[in-house]
């Protein structure tokens, strides 16, 4: 990319696209009754998403088609300005300018045929796909090396937000993501605290709000939930399985059913979250569950070490366009590497968190394995690495920020001797008090690594120092 176009893209306040040709193929398909539908690309929808979250810049549609499935993918995207049927594309080109109070050079558009000739000569950016016809690839500023329908809009949305936002890439290199509420995870930021709550409400609203209350309290950065369909998680044959459980006696599957939150209780915990300004997210454990969440603007996803082999699972999460954090317990470098791959292969700008972990609840010190976290830094430079611990004590997770952990993740519950699987490996209150404190303590205490004289040291120097340097002899104690 030439400085011009790099100058040009760093203008631009709104891309506009044309459908047919550029995000879709230009085929046209049939329903089962007749009806035309089209064929999106999914990277292109996470452009959308992408544009509107890294560069602050709006996506419209401008067409001279009027689908049904053009309608309802906009709606998908929340694209707004959506222009339907339209026969004069410059005339409805100015319009957007006049009504958005926009200049021609702070727009782009991307088209691919005859009819969007005319409005690219007057939009400040121009890109075409690869299979544009000749005079669109004459006039454009950038030609896409991706046909339409194949990923072309994406190639052009990175490139704006590249030129857009060079602070968004400068942070990626320096292991650093940004999450949608302008949050910074990663190298020279304060570590990303994460209260685990997963289960630990045992199913029950109020304890999941006590547990947020706490987590607040003492001062975490986020909550995490678990979401499961248990038809799907839970193996066929312990179904039936019976176990003794808070509601009684009751099978395996009633029991997973019971813990499971559903809508209502997300969507109270989602606005008691924002109410009380602490991030929340989940680890999904299927499809279903990341279709069901992405009713939620949640910051992230969370895959399990459970579901690190899980390419259907990555995939669809992948699709979303959040970032992702992987946790890599019981997983070889082999299976991380292997995930690794199917991720680069998506898309190899993805915004990715690692965290290294053994699933072991609780795990004893000699199986914690600390120093796969520099490990993971060095085999990945460049994608933050973290912590997520099951241990019983405090220290071990702090030890893991000194050892360069940009996020750490604790199980937290109300009381470990509450019913459930996994209190015996949480914190309590308290103690999530106190490893938020001395996780601070901590990365306050490491400095810069610059050697000097403090103040406080002066008193001392003057007292005991046999020979005080020259800069030192004169200067007043304070």
């Amino acid at each position: 990319m030439n400085d011009v176009i790099k100058q040009k893209a760093a203008n631009i306040k709104l891309l506009i696209t044309d459908c047919d040709g550029v995000l879709t193929d230009g085929g046209v398909y049939y329903g089962i009754e007749g009806e035309n539908l089209k064929k999106f690309n999914m990277r292109d929808g996470m452009g959308v998403e992408r544009l509107r979250k890294h560069a602050d810049v709006d996506t419209a549609i401008v067409t001279g088609e009027a689908s049904a499935s053009l309608i309802k993918r906009a709606e998908k995207l929340q694209i707004t300005e959506l222009h339907l049927s339209i026969k004069d594309k410059p005339a409805a080109f100015t319009e957007i300018c006049n009504r958005l109070n926009l200049q021609p050079q702070q727009i782009a558009y991307i088209g691919d045929d005859y009819n969007d000739l005319e409005v690219m000569k007057i939009a400040g950016l121009t890109a075409c796909p690869a299979d544009a016809l000749p005079n669109i690839k004459a006039i454009a500023d950038v030609v896409c090396s991706l046909n339409g329908g194949e990923g072309c809009f994406r190639e052009f949305v990175e490139m704006i937000i590249e030129s857009k936002n060079d602070s968004f890439f400068a942070n990626a290199k320096n292991s650093s993501i940004i999450l949608n509420n302008g949050r910074v995870i990663g190298k020279g930021q304060p570590s990303y605290i994460i209260a685990e709550i997963g289960i630990n409400h045992n199913g029950s609203l109020e304890t999941a709000k006590k547990l947020i209350d706490e987590a607040v309290a003492a001062k975490a950065d986020a909550v995490k939930f678990q979401k499961r369909t248990p038809e799907i998680c839970v193996p066929k044959d312990q179904w039936e399985v019976m176990r003794d459980t808070p509601w009684g006696r009751i099978s395996y599957i009633d029991y997973k059913r019971k813990t499971e939150f559903g809508i209502a209780e997300y969507a109270t915990i989602d606005q008691y979250c924002k109410k009380l300004g602490i991030d929340w997210f989940v680890s999904a454990w299927d499809v279903p569950s990341v279709d069901f969440m992405e009713r939620f603007d949640t910051v992230l996803y969370k895959l399990a070490s459970a579901s690190l082999t899980d390419l259907d699972l990555i995939k669809r999460i992948l699709e979303t366009g959040k970032p992702l954090m992987l946790s890599t317990g019981m997983s070889t470098m082999k299976e991380i590497e292997h995930t690794m791959n199917f991720i680069d292969a998506f898309d190899k700008n993805y915004p990715l968190f690692i965290a290294h972990s053994t699933s072991a609840y609780p795990c004893i010190p000699q199986e914690l394995n600390l120093k796969m976290i520099q490990t993971l830094e060095a085999k990945y430079p460049g994608i933050p690495i973290g912590y997520s611990g099951h241990e019983t004590g405090l220290a071990t997770t702090v030890a893991a920020v000194t050892m360069g952990a940009t996020f750490v993740e604790r199980h937290f519950t109300l009381d470990r001797a509450m019913w459930g699987s996994d209190h015996a490996a949480s914190v309590e209150p308290q103690g999530l008090q106190r490893l938020v404190r001395d996780i601070r303590d901590v990365e306050i205490a490491m400095g810069d690594g610059n050697k000097k004289v403090y103040e406080s040291e002066l008193l001392p120097m003057k007292r005991l120092r046999v020979n005080i340097s020259d800069e030192y002899k004169e200067k007043p104690l304070v």
